[in-house]
């Protein structure tokens, strides 16, 4: 079979109904494992927070984990919410990471907040500008990482000389524009919005200046997939997950639904557009979700997928995850074979 685009993993460590936490995690160990057997790239873990079904609100502390479960697979944030941390503490945190993992670890790098406002200024205590020093803050992690500390007298260690490489995330043209002018790899998170992805990643590519980390565009695009033995059965998967999704999001708005009203909502504007939110995600067997992920693959121009597995259960997931792998063709041989080392 000829070589297609690279396949990532962004796993949010969901916690399901009548789960806890610890057991989310030693999913999340399962679910590495299975895609380092398949030949996934990469699997990525976003900073969430006060977020009662997703157990990834310290990436650090959970790829730590993880990386000691797996051999090879490369793991990383997707992303670290920077804006929240102090540059100095992160290049320690996945400085650390990379002396334990060398050749594994990524870092991508969000500006949003990850949770809600309250969380936000109460909990995280986070200024409330702090997302405009956002560039800034990218150049100085970027210095400490490399050795070239942009802060007189201060290194990472560890992270001086780890070179862990950078990732711009985004979901506007902000991140497409910064990732541009830094020549830096841009990743968009079309799994949960889609709507400036084909204007994004094509400012991108026309706009990118290449810099001492890389010398081409580089694209990771999100995209959901939910595979299953047979259509109908991921048809069937795909209205649980529309329905869990809209009561998950009424939820963090304080409304605490019955079944009944949660499907009336469903067919709502307002579950229309809660759901509207996975508008690219392919839908069947392994290879009615692969034949999706080329003609995904040439819209947004990427150069690698990042897959989010929807799925009613952690099960369905893997089963997913394993029906796409063998309907793309993944070797096992190949599970590191997305770029990392950007020559930092």
């Amino acid at each position: 079979m000829a070589s297609r685009t690279p396949l990532s993993v962004i796993d949010f460590c969901t916690i399901y109904p009548g789960e806890t936490a610890g057991e989310s995690m030693s999913r999340s160990v399962e679910l590495a494992r299975t895609a380092e057997e398949l030949g996934y790239s990469r699997i990525w873990y976003s900073e969430h927070h006060n977020m009662a079904t997703i157990a990834s609100s310290a990436p650090a502390v959970l790829i730590a984990h993880i990386a000691a479960k797996t051999e090879r697979i490369r793991l990383g944030a997707g992303g670290v919410m920077l804006p929240n941390h102090s540059p100095y503490v992160i290049a320690e945190q996945f400085g650390t990471l990379a002396e334990l993992y060398p050749d594994r670890i990524d870092l991508g790098l969000g500006r949003a907040p990850g949770t809600d406002m309250n969380t936000l200024g109460r909990a995280l205590r986070r200024d409330p500008n702090a997302a405009e020093r956002f560039p800034e803050d990218i150049m100085e992690l970027h210095g400490y990482l490399t050795g070239d500390s942009r802060v007189a007298g201060v290194q990472a260690v560890p992270g001086a000389g780890t070179n862990v490489p950078l990732y711009v995330l985004g979901s506007s043209m902000f991140g497409a524009s910064l990732a541009a002018k830094l020549g830096l790899p841009y990743s968009f998170a079309s799994h949960f919005a889609p709507t400036h992805l084909q204007q994004a990643t094509t400012y991108y590519r026309e706009n990118f200046e290449p810099s001492e980390v890389l010398s081409e565009p580089y694209v990771i695009a999100a995209v959901n997939v939910t595979a299953a033995d047979t259509r109908e059965e991921a048809e069937e998967q795909t209205r649980i997950v529309h329905r869990n999704r809209v009561r998950t999001m009424l939820n963090r708005q304080g409304h605490h639904l019955s079944d009944a009203q949660v499907d009336q909502v469903v067919d709502s504007p307002t579950g229309r557009q809660i759901i509207d939110m996975l508008k690219f995600t392919g839908v069947g067997t392994g290879e009615d979700a692969a034949e999706y992920l080329e003609k995904f693959t040439a819209l947004a121009t990427a150069d690698e997928l990042m897959v989010s597995f929807q799925a009613p259960g952690s099960q369905e997931a893997v089963h997913g995850m394993r029906l796409l792998g063998r309907a793309w063709g993944l070797d096992p041989a190949d599970t590191a074979g997305a770029p990392g080392d950007w020559g930092l």
